[in-house]
């Protein structure tokens, strides 16, 4: 299984963007291949070692890196890019990790 994460930090007004990317990540479910997906916002903490500076996290299971990467190309994904995320996103970080099956 692989593992998709991306972290989002989003532009002001940060409730706003939020919302609006939190409404759009939600299409992705849509997208084949898909095994399982979670998001919602940072959790406070005062532990020094986790960041909680972004606005909304992403994690996504995925079989194996071809279902990855059909993911990546697919047509809701670069929708999604291209509108909610260049409109409400001013910093993005994704990590993949996992084994294929």
């Amino acid at each position: 299984m692989i593992t998709h994460v991306a972290i989002f930090w989003v532009d002001k007004p940060v409730e706003k963007h939020a919302a609006d990317l939190r409404k759009a990540v939600k299409t992705l479910e849509d997208i084949p291949g898909v095994k399982r997906m979670r998001f919602g916002p940072a959790v406070p903490t005062d532990r020094g070692v986790v960041d909680d500076s972004f606005a909304l996290g992403l994690s996504m299971d995925f079989k194996s890196r071809k279902a990855l990467k059909k993911y990546v190309k697919h047509p809701l994904h670069i929708k999604f890019i291209q509108g909610a995320v260049k409109a409400s996103v001013r910093r993005i970080l994704a990590y993949d990790f996992g084994d294929d099956e």
